[in-house]
């Protein structure tokens, strides 16, 4: 510990705020406030020399989460012997950078989330309006179809809009709410439990519903496409949806735009036969995920 000279001593004025330079780093507020004054005592050099140490901190536990999922309080506290609110601000500190999940009595791994459907609606509106033409184009009047939500479905149904005879089935709110105004179409909507980031039904009931359903065209979305080609999505639920989906349509259209092609989601879809394609606006050159989707699937540039 570094001891005051009788200078600096002095300078300090009082043996009250000596104390305080002698107190632990964790009232990280009051030894500032005391080096702010004493700069050439080099007592910040103390300060700093922990810095590293709160890092390397920061980095066991990131590496702990991701190999056992979760970590608590209390074992960190034991393991890097510093008291339990310091780790709790170490894992809030992760959990603002998205590097971390807070539960009760620690933290687990932090997936990846899909962001929520008014932002993805924003991104990339060209290139989806091009996928949901091209699409669009597919459909003959008179078939019965199914349209997975997702910001690239909406824009399928919108160019459905003035079609005629045509029924369509969804899981999304704004897609059903959309072509129910259109007198040329019947919507039926998909039961189950709605989760407000997809604005969209998902669940038990949902794929009960599913089964007693077959559509001539299906069009289901992905939350990414891996660099072996394979469809992946957020959650295991909207994995299993999207396959079972897939399984409805005589033939089904995979619908992403280029963005997909960049983004990792952890769980796989099950590829279905009866896959007839990949609708893209377009495939992002030199990306390993656009070549492998490409060898693996149909491709319709729209």
């Amino acid at each position: 510990m570094w001891q005051p000279t009788t200078d600096a001593a002095n300078d300090l004025g009082s043996t009250s705020m000596i104390r305080q330079v002698h107190q632990p780093l964790s009232t990280l507020g009051k030894v500032h406030l005391i080096t702010y004054n004493v700069t050439k005592y080099h007592i910040k050099i103390g300060i700093a020399m922990n810095r590293p140490l709160a890092i390397n901190r920061l980095n066991h536990i990131v590496h702990a989460l991701e190999e056992a999922g979760s970590v608590s309080v209390t074992g960190l506290a034991e393991r890097f012997n510093v008291s339990k609110e310091t780790i709790r601000r170490d894992l809030k500190l992760l959990a603002d950078k998205g590097r971390a999940s807070l539960v009760h009595g620690g933290a687990t791994v932090s997936l990846p989330s899909e962001p929520s459907l008014s932002r993805r609606e924003s991104e990339n509106t060209a290139g989806k309006s091009a996928i949901g033409r091209k699409a669009a184009g597919l459909v003959e009047d008179g078939m019965v179809i199914l349209i997975d939500s997702g910001s690239t479905t909406l824009f399928l149904a919108e160019a459905l809009a003035l079609r005629e005879n045509l029924t369509v089935l969804t899981n999304s709110l704004p897609i059903a709410l959309t072509l129910c105004r259109t007198r040329g179409v019947k919507t039926i909507m998909l039961g189950g439990e709605i989760h407000a980031n997809d604005e969209a039904a998902f669940g038990v009931d949902t794929l009960e519903t599913l089964r007693h359903f077959q559509v001539d065209l299906a069009f289901v979305g992905a939350g990414g496409i891996s660099e072996e080609g394979d469809f992946t999505d957020y959650t295991r639920l909207a994995a299993e949806q999207r396959h079972r989906m897939l399984e409805c349509g005589r033939r089904a259209y995979m619908l992403a735009d280029q963005t997909k092609f960049e983004r990792r989601t952890p769980v796989r879809i099950e590829p279905s036969s009866r896959i007839a394609g990949l609708i893209v606006d377009c495939l992002p050159e030199g990306s390993e995920a656009a070549e492998a989707a490409s060898r693996r699937w149909p491709v319709i540039i729209a």
